[in-house]
């Protein structure tokens, strides 16, 4: 089973000691940020805010939280950006700290259909819909958690459910 996570920060690690990032939504648990690649317009990262490498290093109802957000970024950037897939990874080979990739993929993407990360396979630039980040921020600004949990961990030792 998972273990509790609080406090557990490493000064050494980016996604601990962020810098220049674009904050579009946070709670207690975790926050969602625009990743700037002109190549993957909407691209968007959802990181747990304590140093934790693993899912299996959170708890059950920690692990339903981060992936119910997960799926919310999916949702808005599905809705915004209308891409032909969107692609989650959470890989943190390079960066060791929880954290999910939101990518919305195009067929005219440079890399489609193999992986951002990937040789690039032609030259490729989506394009990206109108107002694109102003729409993202304001949706990802609105989502909401739909878990009793949520809220309990946000105000945590409340010992309300």
């Amino acid at each position: 089973m998972g273990k509790s996570t609080t406090g557990n920060l490493q000064m050494n690690c980016e996604l601990c000691t962020p810098e220049n990032e674009l904050l579009l939504w946070e709670n207690g648990l975790c926050r969602v940020i625009l990743v700037e690649d002109a190549h993957y317009p909407g691209f968007c990262r959802v990181i747990w805010n304590q140093h934790v490498k693993e899912m299996t290093d959170l708890t059950e109802d920690e692990r339903q939280d981060f992936m119910q957000v997960v799926f919310a970024v999916e949702s808005v950037v599905r809705e915004v950006m209308h891409p032909d897939k969107i692609n989650l990874a959470s890989l943190g080979n390079m960066t060791p700290h929880l954290h999910w990739h939101v990518i919305p993929r195009y067929i005219s993407d440079m890399h489609y259909p193999n992986p951002v990360w990937s040789s690039p396979q032609r030259a490729g630039m989506p394009a990206a819909p109108p107002d694109w980040r102003v729409n993202l921020a304001r949706q990802l600004g609105q989502i909401q958690p739909h878990r009793k949990a949520l809220s309990c961990h946000e105000n945590s030792g409340s010992g309300q459910e």
